[in-house]
């Protein structure tokens, strides 16, 4: 792989924005390394390392990074976008949409598709055995809960066609119409009391930091302190004198999380993280211009979706062979359960490593020519897909055999369900991307 790497970032494009490459590399690898630290296992269970110390909550607000991906998401999808449309003929947005999904996706759906089928079968297999209890029960569902984030992009990339033409049209004012639809949000949920409001807000809070990218692929963020400063003091206001709590990600047994479903405080936490990111562009450019640092970055972007989809399964991994082997396992925030963080953390990267080394083949593109009428073919595979892999990250792989199942937007889903919406989906989109035009 190393060849490989060396030649492709030395064809690099001068045009090409390698912080924003910078950035996607630096916003996982942090979720990665914040999950490895906040887990605190014992033998007793699996507990979290913010609510033992709340005062560690505060991290969150620099941890919580993700608004920088989906920042970084936006920015990306508006260039590939534009630049498909100007390579079809004039009046076939349809196809322009098909191969725009089949682009975007097929990095993040077949890895995402492998470990839902490598993980729901090894969930079937234990609990057939008849296991499922300890450690391994709480494995099969925490697992899968960084799912999540991929359904959440997956309605990015579905939307990114609309939005784009609603910021070439309104620019700012697009955003802040999102945001406004957040806040009316919010206001509707702890004012008024309105039942399952709340769910709105995955998309128009989500979405909103979505929108900031396209906003950055037009040079239009030319003042990001403008962002950060009052970003940063609205979040804590909000937190200070609302009903938010003060960490960024969910908190078990919490009667109000900041991310599920995102308030407003989530999301001014993501205008002051975007801000910030911004006023380090000028630093940061000239750190990727290296061409040692260029090479690492661009080989963490090669594997960073499957990384990031099994960093828990090595991390539990690691967690479960402690216990298997009789490794004394503190008890979390003491002396010696922080003297064994640097250990733990660094086996849980090199079981990732071996992870991404049998895995990374699927995150390869394949290319494919969409052909007519395959737009809306896409369009219901991606839809199916979202659903079907949020329903798997609330759900886990748990209760298989058991019929368990968890609230998606009002609506109960089991795991069966969402898995096959998932993989119906991903094969409707993987269909579409096959269909050549005559």
């Amino acid at each position: 792989m190393g060849s490989s790497v060396r030649e492709l970032a030395g064809a690099t494009p001068a045009t090409r924005d390698r912080y924003i490459d910078l950035l996607r590399v630096a916003s996982l690898g942090t979720v990665v390394l914040g999950h490895w630290l906040m887990a605190a296992v014992t033998a007793d269970g699996v507990g979290n390392l913010l609510a033992v110390v709340p005062g560690l909550q505060l991290l969150t607000w620099v941890l919580q990074i993700m608004p920088v991906f989906f920042f970084v998401g936006g920015f990306s999808h508006a260039l590939s976008y534009r630049s498909l449309g100007r390579k079809q003929p004039a009046g076939s947005t349809d196809s322009v949409y098909s191969a725009f999904l089949r682009a975007r996706l097929q990095r993040l759906l077949r890895p995402t598709m492998v470990f839902i089928l490598v993980w729901g079968t090894a969930a079937l297999i234990v609990q057939l055995l008849g296991g499922g209890g300890g450690l391994t029960g709480v494995t099969l569902r925490l697992v899968a809960q960084p799912l999540w984030f991929i359904g959440i992009y997956l309605a990015m990339v579905a939307f990114t066609p609309p939005l784009l033409k609603l910021h070439d049209r309104y620019g700012w004012g697009a955003f802040a119409g999102l945001a406004a639809a957040a806040v009316t949000v919010d206001v509707l949920r702890f004012a008024a009391g309105v039942p399952y409001i709340a769910f709105l807000n995955f998309a128009f809070v989500w979405l909103a930091v979505h929108q900031l990218g396209f906003l950055r692929a037009d040079g239009r963020i030319r003042r990001p302190a403008l962002l950060a400063g009052p970003g940063l003091a609205a979040a804590a206001a909000l937190v200070a004198f609302g009903p938010y709590p003060l960490s960024m990600v969910g908190m078990p047994g919490e009667k109000i999380s900041n991310m599920a479903p995102p308030t407003l405080a989530l999301l001014c936490h993501g205008l002051w993280l975007v801000g910030a990111v911004e006023l380090l562009r000028g630093p940061g450019a000239r750190l990727v211009a290296r061409p040692r640092v260029w090479r690492g970055v661009v080989a963490a972007n090669g594997v960073a979706m499957t990384a990031f989809l099994w960093h828990l399964t090595a991390m539990l991994g690691v967690y479960g062979a402690m216990i298997a082997l009789h490794v004394p396992l503190p008890e979390p925030a003491t002396g010696a359960w922080w003297a064994q963080v640097p250990v733990r953390i660094a086996v849980a990267a090199v079981v990732t490593a071996g992870l991404v080394t049998v895995f990374r083949t699927f995150e390869r593109p394949v290319s494919a020519i969409p052909g007519k009428g395959s737009g809306p073919v896409s369009a219901l595979g991606v839809t199916l897909c979202l659903f079907g892999v949020l329903g798997v990250s609330m759900v886990g792989f748990g209760g298989l055999l058991e019929g368990r199942t968890a609230v998606l937007i009002a609506v109960r889903v089991s795991a069966p369900a969402a898995v096959a919406m998932a993989l119906g989906g991903w094969l409707l989109v993987e269909r579409a991307g096959r269909r050549r035009s005559g």
